[in-house]
């Protein structure tokens, strides 16, 4: 959940960050391993240097993009408690909120993108939601809910709803407005009945 720009790195790490930002903006099918290159600021028969298909690329844009979610993770372990780490998540994508209007959210239109597909790369486009749910619910049960599995669930269906509707509206203020109500929806779960 950064901005691929500022990422620059040895060739392979430059690829599959222009490769995030171009399918993330145009979505897979328009973007072309050319495009990519020239995003990259690398040869086009460098490419296949590191990735011998376009599936491969992408199943390193997914391991950055898990890669991306962990280090997050592991930033928000250093609040207070699970209230503000379920803040914290949300807060995110209102941080977010121009290119979420604009182009969704990045982990959420990659997992929809591929989602027809049934060649296992549709399974594993979820891995960042996946790995955040499960964040999610640790931090849930350690706030006591016995239901925490299915108030995660919930808390993410929040979040890109969300997303979803200030893209489809492109409207920022929906993810805003989402996200204050989310936290104050935390709020309550911190709250002991």
């Amino acid at each position: 959940m950064t901005d691929s720009r500022t990422a620059r790195g040895g060739k392979r790490e430059r690829l599959v960050a222009g490769a995030a930002e171009l399918v993330h903006r145009q979505g897979l099918a328009a973007t072309t391993l050319a495009e990519v290159a020239h995003a990259a600021d690398v040869p086009v028969g460098n490419v296949y240097y590191y990735f011998k298909t376009k599936d491969d690329l992408v199943r390193a844009v997914i391991d950055a993009q898990v890669g991306q979610v962990e280090a997050m993770l592991t930033a928000f372990e250093e609040l207070a408690g699970p209230a503000q780490r379920l803040t914290a998540l949300v807060r995110r994508w209102e941080q977010m909120r121009e290119l979420v209007a604009r182009y969704g959210c990045p982990f959420g239109t990659l997992t929809a993108e591929l989602d027809r597909r049934d060649d296992g790369l549709d399974l594993e486009a979820a891995r960042p939601i996946r790995r955040i749910l499960e964040w999610m619910e640790i931090q849930l049960h350690n706030l006591g809910h016995r239901d925490a599995r299915e108030l995660a669930t919930a808390l993410f269906a929040g979040v890109q709803g969300g997303a979803l509707l200030a893209s489809a509206l492109r409207d920022p203020e929906l993810m805003s407005g989402q996200v204050r109500h989310l936290q104050r929806w935390i709020d309550t779960l911190a709250t002991p009945p």
